[in-house]
């Protein structure tokens, strides 16, 4: 998912998408671990890694942001 489609999402959708991935990801190393290390693609992990940070910080930018509000 691209950057400017997560910064359109609520943070409810942004929350369900990193429980998804972060199942995802927990899917995929038990396989690998179970498997003998082989997984159709790899580099899916080093993906979902990614996109787990981008969410979160997405969803910090906008905590501190209405917390900065609210100060205010």
């Amino acid at each position: 998912m691209k950057i400017k489609e997560l910064r359109e999402s609520t943070v409810e959708e942004l929350s369900s998408r990193r429980r998804e991935l972060k199942q995802e990801a927990l899917n995929l190393r038990i396989q690998q671990s179970t498997g003998g290390g082989q997984l159709e693609n790899p580099a899916r992990l080093t993906q979902i890694r990614r996109e787990i940070a981008r969410i979160e910080t997405i969803i910090t930018e906008r905590s501190r942001a209405a917390a900065a509000k609210k100060a205010a």
